[in-house]
């Protein structure tokens, strides 16, 4: 009994398993790409709902169309030659619709922009058209339904996002959808009609959420990679692909510049615990990286990623007995903020404290910030040293492993790179490095060295 049972219990989770898939500009920058799309969208029955970009680079020399559109609009706009890059933009589109062979003509939506181009509708809006063409186009190859994101997705006039209203919206219009559903990325409208966007990258927010709208098993993000990768690929050559990392990594990664996926895609299925799929359209067979909320998988390496930025500068300030005045590392600080400078690490001694900085944020500031904190903190000295970067090391496995800092320090010290700050939060699954810019590749090369290559 239970072995009839089993292939029926699997039937019917296909059946009424939801995946959201999301495609970004690689994956639909031609009509080439377009049939990718379309064979992984066909050859999963929950992959229904799904969120398109805007055309992207064909290759290395081509433009994105939404470059275009803001360059098309910036002379539309001010009273410029806008026709031969509009008609450009036309030509990308039209290219995808000969090569897919479709019966489709978007002259009237073409005319339509550009009247609302030369009624200056905003740049928001002329963003916006590349996913909702983009849209139109695919919606008509795979022959389903087409949402407008300017129906469901929705915005305070603040141009800030309206979550809960948004995900009320969504759930209604989509509770009862049986087909495949096309909903364009990127944008939405405010509560009074004006289309808005989200930040460049913008439909892997979508994508999330509408994922956490309609309740989906799985948010596919499809790419040109074959996932996370552990370290740059601009660094390390052919680097191993994360397989499992969660939410709480990534973020760390993320804002160190390793990016994928929009960092702000994040919340609206981490909210849900729905994890997120990163895929490759050029390699479907790959099964990319899973985002989670938590894992029991043991990770393959010590280490989950490594990830670096340059640009950094250093305030260090010494004052002997630092440790027993109390206040006096808030009053260093309120320098900071009072000349809205961001901090980046605090690492602090006994009779020292350090703070890092972008260093083009500070660089105007810098006498005023000395001053202050002379004024404020009352210091032996204030030095300060620039053309530093930091490199984060993350991994979940690092807290079941002892030496892990120890490792790090040996491989720097064999590159003969100088640690110019170290610092390490109480959860121990991320190590911030400080090391000159000059030793910034160097540096990460050593780490994955020690850490993936040693361990293969």
């Amino acid at each position: 009994l239970s072995l009839l049972f089993v292939p029926r219990l699997d039937r019917g989770m296909e059946i009424f398993m939801k995946k959201v898939v999301k495609f970004g500009g690689s994956s639909l920058a031609s009509a080439k790409q377009f049939k990718k799309v379309s064979d992984i969208i066909n050859a999963d029955k929950a992959r229904r709902f799904v969120v398109p970009s805007a055309p992207g680079k064909r290759d290395s020399k081509d433009e994105k169309v939404t470059d275009m559109l803001y360059q098309a609009y910036e002379a539309a706009s001010t009273g410029g030659s806008y026709k031969k890059v509009f008609e450009k933009i036309k030509d990308r589109y039209q290219s995808i619709i000969d090569g897919l062979g479709l019966n489709l003509n978007l002259d009237m939506e073409f005319k339509k922009i550009e009247e609302n181009f030369l009624a200056k509708q905003g740049k928001e809006y002329a963003a916006s058209r590349g996913e909702y063409l983009n849209g139109m186009v695919l919606t008509n190859y795979l022959g389903c339904d087409f949402l407008d994101a300017a129906e469901v997705i929705f915005f305070n006039e603040d141009g800030t996002f309206d979550a809960e209203y948004t995900n009320a919206e969504i759930s209604a219009r989509l509770e009862n959808v049986k087909g495949k559903v096309v909903i364009p990325g990127f944008y939405g409208i405010d509560h009074s009609g004006k289309i808005r966007t989200f930040s460049r990258g913008g439909s892997d927010i979508t994508g999330s959420i509408v994922a956490r709208a309609i309740h989906a098993d799985v948010y596919e993000n499809w790419t040109d990679v074959s996932g996370f990768l552990i370290a740059d690929p601009r660094i390390i050559k052919d680097p191993a692909v994360i397989e499992t990392i969660t939410y709480r990594e990534l973020r760390e990664l993320s804002y160190m510049g390793a990016s994928v996926l929009h960092e702000d895609a994040i919340f609206p299925v981490r909210a849900e615990g729905i994890p997120i799929n990163i895929r490759n359209t050029n390699r479907p067979e790959d099964k990319g990286t899973m985002i989670v909320e938590s894992t029991c998988k043991r990770p393959r390496y010590t280490i989950t990623g490594i990830a670096g930025k340059k640009g950094f500068c250093s305030i260090n300030v010494d004052k002997a007995m630092m440790n027993a005045e109390v206040g006096f590392c808030r009053k260093v600080l309120e320098v900071f903020d009072e000349n809205d400078i961001s901090i980046e690490h605090m690492p602090s001694g006994i009779d020292t404290m350090s703070v890092f900085v972008h260093q083009d944020e500070f660089e105007d500031h810098e006498q005023r910030v000395v001053a202050g904190i002379h004024r404020k903190a009352k210091p032996d000295s204030v030095e300060m040293e620039s053309g530093l970067a930091l490199v984060a090391v993350v991994g979940r496995g690092m807290k079941a492993n002892r030496g892990t800092a120890g490792r790090i320090f040996a491989a720097l010290a064999h590159a003969r790179i100088n640690v110019k700050m170290i610092d390490q939060g109480s959860s121990e699954f991320n190590i911030i490095i400080g090391v000159r810019e000059c030793d910034f590749e160097s540096a990460i090369k050593a780490i994955y060295d020690i850490f993936v290559t040693v361990e293969l």
